[in-house]
């Protein structure tokens, strides 16, 4: 019989270490075209599939209300004459559904209609609460199907349309569950913003805006010349010279969000310039749902931090006021009743937890270019709400 004494003696096994390293190439294709819908096109019926793979014959299409009551005979005729069977899903839109109960939806969708895991990626027709449904429904489904992006807002096309991003609100919290899943294609048609409203407009072109405050100084001075006049053709150029501007502006403002989200597609690294206007913007636009638009929220936060950088000295008062004319031009709100010290110290509390325990805060530093601060304080924001709020008072 073994002693107690030999059973110590015995020696500890050492713990096992295996490391895992993979790598994954991330590759998308961004197109900004046109007439997606004309059936002699055939980039949708082939889009997010290999040159030599034979037209599908079956798509799951998601869409929301709108645009199936603006588009839903044009693409419904478009697939039949590819040929392509299509089971349909139409959701609701806004952000007061952009939550889990709209994913759930497209998922049991993809179940119903039996979805090959490869061969048929799903397509997305809408606005970027759309895109960002089926961008998360797609991640989660069977860990991942590919997927296609047609934006059919302007916010879509130069932001949630062309990102790896996807998530939904939840809990009160703006997109606070999601993933990264990038499509394999985006197809960018500006002919879809031609039924939108001016307030539409205006909502993408408050990103717009937040690529020219913080990276692109001649995208700012070409809102300032032809930004009106692009909001009330809707980007359809109607002359040579606003044909010109309008194409000039959206080349300039999605190449320059995507020249910063290449690089960083997973945000390890969590100091992005990109966050402007997105500090305080989240906690507002939730708050104030559905009377506020993302854009809206967005240029809010980007008046308020271009007065901060103005108390700062880091803008002059010329420069504050350019930024302030611009946002009315382009039919932006300032300021907003919600803005007052709680909810404003509750989003910058927040933001710091979503970067990791810093604020990681671009403020601008002339008008194109930015820097990043963490030591913003509540007095600094509660002074930037009060001169928005009145500046005679200032």
């Amino acid at each position: 019989m073994p002693s107690s004494s030999m059973s110590r003696q015995s020696p500890l096994r050492q713990d096992a270490v295996w490391d895992v390293r993979a790598q994954q190439t991330v590759e998308y294709e961004v197109v900004l075209t046109s007439d997606l819908l004309a059936p002699a096109n055939n980039s949708l019926a082939r889009a997010g599939i290999s040159a030599d793979t034979p037209t599908p014959a079956r798509r799951c299409v998601i869409t929301e209300r709108t645009v199936d009551k603006l588009y839903g005979d044009r693409m419904r005729a478009y697939f039949h004459a590819h040929s392509v069977e299509v089971h349909w899903l139409v959701l609701d839109s806004g952000e007061e559904h952009k939550d889990i109960g709209s994913v759930l939806r497209a998922v049991t969708a993809f179940d119903s209609f039996g979805i090959l895991r490869r061969q048929e990626p799903v397509i997305a027709v809408g606005g970027g609460v759309l895109t960002d449904i089926v961008g998360f429904a797609c991640g989660m489904f069977r860990r991942g199907l590919p997927h296609v992006k047609i934006p059919t807002t302007l916010i879509g096309l130069v932001d949630a349309g062309i990102g790896a991003k996807a998530g939904v609100n939840h809990a009160g919290g703006k997109n606070r569950i999601g993933c990264y899943h990038p499509p394999c294609t985006a197809l960018l048609d500006p002919t879809f913003l031609d039924t939108l409203p001016d307030r539409q407009i205006s909502n993408g072109l408050a990103e717009i805006l937040k690529i020219a405050l913080v990276l692109d100084a001649p995208l700012f001075e070409l809102l300032e010349e032809f930004g009106p006049l692009l909001r009330s053709e809707r980007f359809q150029g109607r002359t040579p010279p606003s044909a010109l501007a309008g194409d000039e502006v959206l080349r300039r403002a999605i190449g320059g969000m995507l020249a910063e989200l290449e690089p960083n597609l997973w945000e390890h690294e969590l100091q992005r310039a990109v966050d402007y206007g997105h500090t305080f913007s989240p906690a507002l636009e939730m708050h104030a749902m559905p009377e506020l638009l993302h854009g809206e929220a967005v240029a809010i936060d980007m008046a308020l931090t271009t007065v901060i950088s103005w108390q700062r000295g880091l803008l002059s008062a010329a420069q504050r006021d350019r930024v302030l004319a611009l946002m009315t031009a382009l039919g932006l709100p300032r300021t907003h009743q919600a803005c007052r010290p709680e909810l404003l110290a509750g989003a910058l509390a927040d933001t710091v937890r979503h970067r990791d325990g810093r604020q990681r805060m671009p403020l601008a530093t002339d008008i194109g270019s930015a820097h990043f601060v963490d030591d913003l304080t509540g007095d600094e924001v509660r002074a930037a709400a009060a001169y928005l709020h009145d500046p005679r008072d200032h």
